[in-house]
């Protein structure tokens, strides 16, 4: 994906590919040489190789929404391109390729060169192929946006008296 086009979509929602199992909608925050950076309400933070995308998809109508409140100083990882990245996440708890398929892999990233990342996943260690790599996340996620129904502080409540009235019947 060419990254003067996708500099023209910063700051809004998108779908990344069409469809399939790497496909996400997301909030691009910034796009780099070779990647960028998308924020999206269930995986977090993911950073994808602009080499592996496909498709972008904007709505005319605005219809895609994001559910969550994005903090105005939202911390994330930045580097000049995709290797560099992964030298300044090293040593943390990362995901390749979201999918969850085959070519999913979860550990903590130990070390990576042009031609390979590096995870220990239990007890072994793992190099993944680095043009294999679709997309990496590390596991900064944004609190979802809660609905203003009462729902669940209802039931925090519900749970705060049944345990003050066990506490009244203990100390009768």
């Amino acid at each position: 994906m060419d990254r003067e086009l996708m500099n023209m979509h910063v700051g809004k929602v998108i779908r990344v590919d069409r469809g399939g199992p790497e496909s996400r909608i997301g909030k691009l925050l910034a796009v780099f040489e070779d990647y960028f950076v998308l924020l999206t309400e269930s995986d977090g933070v993911v950073y994808y190789k602009t080499n592996h995308v496909r498709s972008i998809t904007e709505s005319s109508k605005d219809a895609m929404k994001l559910g969550l409140k994005i903090p105005e100083k939202l911390d994330y990882k930045t580097a000049e391109n995709f290797h560099k990245l992964l030298e300044s996440i090293r040593f943390q708890w990362v995901r390749i390729n979201r999918s969850g398929g085959a070519e999913s892999l979860e550990g903590v990233l130990s070390d990576s060169n042009k031609h390979y990342a590096s995870l220990i996943v239990k007890d072994e260690v793992v190099r993944f192929s680095m043009k294999h790599i679709r997309n990496i996340s590390y596991g900064l996620m944004v609190e979802k946006h809660k609905n203003d129904d009462g729902g669940s502080n209802k039931n925090n409540e519900e749970n705060d008296n049944n345990q003050k009235d066990d506490k009244d019947e203990d100390n009768e």
